[in-house]
């Protein structure tokens, strides 16, 4: 069953919910407005028309945000989930449904349907992932990572460290500090036991430690995401509930010329198949947004691009 979903922002940034009738099946629980592709609709024709009968609104943009396959004791469903940023009208619950806008940060605390899961994820996740590369002394990492904290970076992950622990330790309450007035993320690409030792926000799995793990290693209230190469890494990362993954490499790196790539079709294909957000790696910077997004992913991640100062 394929199901336009609209993820509609008000002008304070906060996002609609509805909560699903009593009688309805899963009724009580919070849901994204939406509705079944009538035969032969496209997505964007489906989701204008359920905005209209369930919330009095017409559509005036929307761009995609994630697709989720996601399967039920009783049924298959592909949610098409599109961001609505600008719409007419004032929405109206027209089937006796309660509204209210939320926060995306606040979505943990209600209660959807299992397949909204990943839906909630993008909403919270920015578009744009950076990756720490070299620098020469901590006074160069400060200034790199203030300069891309100032360009709006609010994701980021520590990629290496030095091998002393406490030189370790310094760095990430450097990047801890930094990040915080900002609400910036740090995940630390690190094993867990190191990850244990420090207050980050999340934790970066290579392939190698995605692979090892059995289960996911960190608490659900922790960002966990991972790096996926192949169909079988992707399956692990589904299997250990990882938050968002990281899908490498889709075009040529200076880092690794003449190297085997995905290309877009390819990173396509996988994304299909991951049960959360994806971010594209290899040759991306900011040009490569759009069509990432296009593409099936919920942003870009780079060293060289979001590095530089």
């Amino acid at each position: 069953m394929h199901v336009a979903v609209g993820a509609i922002f008000n002008n304070q940034a906060k996002v609609l919910i509805a909560q699903r009738a009593k009688r309805s099946h899963q009724g009580g629980l919070w849901e994204f407005p939406g509705g079944k592709l009538k035969p032969g609709e496209s997505v964007q024709a489906a989701l204008a028309r359920e905005l209209e009968e369930e919330l009095g609104i017409r559509v005036q943009q929307s761009a995609p945000l994630i697709r989720v396959h996601h399967d039920y004791t009783d049924k298959r469903v592909l949610l098409d989930v599109w961001g609505v940023r600008r719409f007419d009208g004032s929405p109206t619950g027209r089937q006796g449904q309660p509204l209210c806008w939320v926060d995306p940060v606040t979505l943990d605390k209600r209660i959807f349907p299992q397949a909204d899961g990943p839906i909630i994820k993008a909403l919270q996740l920015p578009h744009e992932y950076l990756i720490t590369g070299a620098y020469k002394d901590m006074a160069d990492f400060s200034l790199r990572l203030q300069a891309a904290l100032d360009r709006g970076i609010r994701l980021l992950q520590l990629r290496a460290g030095p091998a002393e622990a406490d030189e370790y330790a310094a760095l990430v309450r450097q990047a801890l500090e930094r990040c915080r007035p900002y609400a910036a993320k740090l995940l630390l690409n690190t094993s867990v036991d190191t990850f244990a030792q420090h207050q980050a926000d999340g934790l970066h799995l290579n392939s190698e430690r995605l692979m090892a793990c059995d289960k996911r290693p960190i608490a659900q209230y922790k960002w966990l995401c991972a790096s996926v190469h192949n169909e079988t890494e992707l399956a692990q990362a589904n299997k250990i509930d990882v938050d968002f993954i990281m899908l490498s490499p889709v075009l040529p790196t200076q880092s690794h010329p003449g190297a085997p790539t995905l290309g877009w079709d390819r990173f396509y294909t996988l994304t299909e198949k991951s049960r959360s957000p994806v971010f594209a790696l290899g040759g991306m910077d900011s040009s490569q947004l759009t069509l990432a997004r296009e593409k099936g992913a919920q942003g870009i991640a780079a060293i060289t691009a979001f590095w530089e100062r």
